[in-house]
């Protein structure tokens, strides 16, 4: 059976994070909105309600079992501290994993709530293009509605890679599976160098399991690779193991119920190990494939990505489509950038107007066991981009306090990268230890004003914290000398 077509201001294909500010955003306006949103399945069957990938399977499960891995540290700090708590401490995985689902669970309903209050027509269902101003959306009963829009936002972000081997779709979790996993899972292989395989194999090791991660090259490849390195060996000293130089083949069922993995490393050739659970993070493809696209005539499409190239202003080649969040070519792939760019792009429309977005300076952090927080260019961006003459980068490894009772042997890190041939303005923080990301969300907003190496030495910093070492650097690259920490 088929509606006939409903005409709207908006139809937003998405509903994550930036297809939810959009429509929202666009209502407020007084514009008459719809939002599609369908989840297909993982190949393990997984599932999940409204939201998008941070709320139900990215970054919010991700930091709260972040979290969980963090008190189990604690509690062996505690007893440095004189609380008498036990040498062994037991974790409970289907106790986090229920408390995790439930505030998502709340979250989706909050959404749906929001949307009906500001008269958002929300559609659980898969929407593709049958023109440039018609979209045919199916429900997962097969019933077709048809719906007329004046404009149309493509938010329908990526979902993770499964490599085309025997048994990776078969037998191999993804980072759609892993939070919402019902039973524990023991001894995991994690594929991959990404942020994703990186944060799930910190929280995973924290937490008890024996945890592995194969790279087939850097870690953490965009990133600062000095700081990647010291997130490696910081893991490695935690009890990580790493196979180095290393890709999957194929993975087979034994009849104990593990996963033989098979593998082939640059060293050793051809391997295998076996392991309770196999976790694949090694990239996202965005879900552009089943849109039609075509048939809208939007033709700006990366042949090798699948992503969609926009202009400034966030359009396709069809002016009245634009696309947001992790469908976009060069973009930061990142929650809180596609909510920005998502309530701008619904002020330009339906507004007085609206600035565009700017997807520079965009902080970010890897919540790793020891959290990498970031904004600006790496070293390595910053040398190739304005040349080693033109670059000072200053350096200081720092101790938080609370670390020096239980003798913890965290060695964290802070990097100031600053443009010698513009006044010294700072181009680059990065930040390695403890709230990484509170200390780049506040520092941030320097790099955007073009603070100078001198702003940041003419701060006075709150004594102790970890954020002060970032008014206190003296030492460079250049100079050779030892950034070691110094004490108090």
């Amino acid at each position: 059976a088929c509606t006939m077509a409903t005409e709207y201001d908006l139809v937003v294909i998405g509903g994550g994070s930036g297809g939810l500010a959009c429509s929202k955003a666009a209502a407020e306006l007084g514009a008459k909105v719809a939002v599609l949103d369908f989840v297909k399945p993982s190949p393990l069957g997984t599932t999940w309600g409204l939201g998008g990938t941070c709320v139900n399977v990215g970054c919010i499960p991700k930091k709260l079992m972040h979290q969980a891995a963090i008190l189990g540290h604690s509690m062996h700090d505690a007893r440095a501290f004189g609380w008498e708590a036990p040498e062994k401490v037991q974790h409970t995985w289907t106790t986090m994993v229920s408390g995790v689902q439930d505030h998502i669970g709340s979250l989706n309903w909050g959404y749906r709530v929001q949307l009906r209050e500001k008269n958002v027509t929300y559609l659980n269902a898969y929407g593709s293009f049958i023109d440039a101003h018609t979209i045919r959306t199916v429900n997962k009963k097969g019933q077709e509605t048809i719906l007329s829009a004046r404009n149309v936002v493509i938010a329908t972000g990526g979902r993770p890679r499964i490599p085309d081997i025997p048994g990776g779709r078969e037998f191999c979790l993804s980072s759609d599976d892993l939070f919402s996993l019902p039973a524990a899972p023991g001894r995991t292989l994690v594929v991959g160098a990404s942020y994703v395989a990186l944060e799930c194999a910190g929280f995973l090791n924290g937490l008890g399991y024996e945890t592995t991660v194969m790279v087939r090259s850097i870690l953490l490849r965009g990133f600062d690779q000095e700081i990647a390195n010291k997130i490696g060996d910081d893991m490695q000293t935690r009890g990580v193991a790493f196979v180095r130089g290393a890709v999957p083949t194929a993975v087979a069922k034994q009849a104990d119920g593990t996963l033989l993995v098979t593998y082939r490393s640059e060293a050793e050739g051809v391997r295998s190990a076996a392991f309770d659970t196999v976790l694949f993070a090694v990239g996202r493809d965005p879900c552009t494939t089943e849109l039609n696209l075509a048939a809208a005539g939007v033709t700006c499409i990366d042949p090798s990505t699948g992503k969609l190239s926009t202009n400034e202003a966030d359009q396709t080649n069809v002016p009245h489509i634009y696309a947001l969040g992790d469908v976009l070519l060069g973009k930061p792939e990142l929650t809180p950038v596609a909510i920005k760019a998502g309530q701008l792009l619904a002020a330009r429309i339906f507004g007085c107007g609206a600035p565009l977005m700017n997807y520079q300076q965009i902080p970010t952090t890897v919540f790793t066991p020891l959290e990498y927080g970031c904004c600006g260019e790496s070293e390595e961006q910053a040398l190739d981009r304005h040349g080693a003459d033109n670059v000072e980068v200053f350096l200081q490894s720092y101790v938080p306090l609370e670390y020096t009772v239980p003798h913890r042997p965290d060695n964290c890190y802070a990097k100031i990268i600053c443009r010698k041939d513009d006044n010294m303005r700072v181009i680059g923080i990065h930040v390695l230890g403890p709230n990484a990301g509170e200390i780049i969300q506040g520092f941030s907003i320097a790099l955007k004003l073009k603070a100078t190496k001198a702003d940041f030495d003419g701060l006075v910093g709150i004594h102790p914290t970890c954020a002060e070492v970032l008014t206190t650097m003296t030492v460079t690259r250049a100079s050779g000398k030892n950034a070691e920490a110094a004490g108090c």
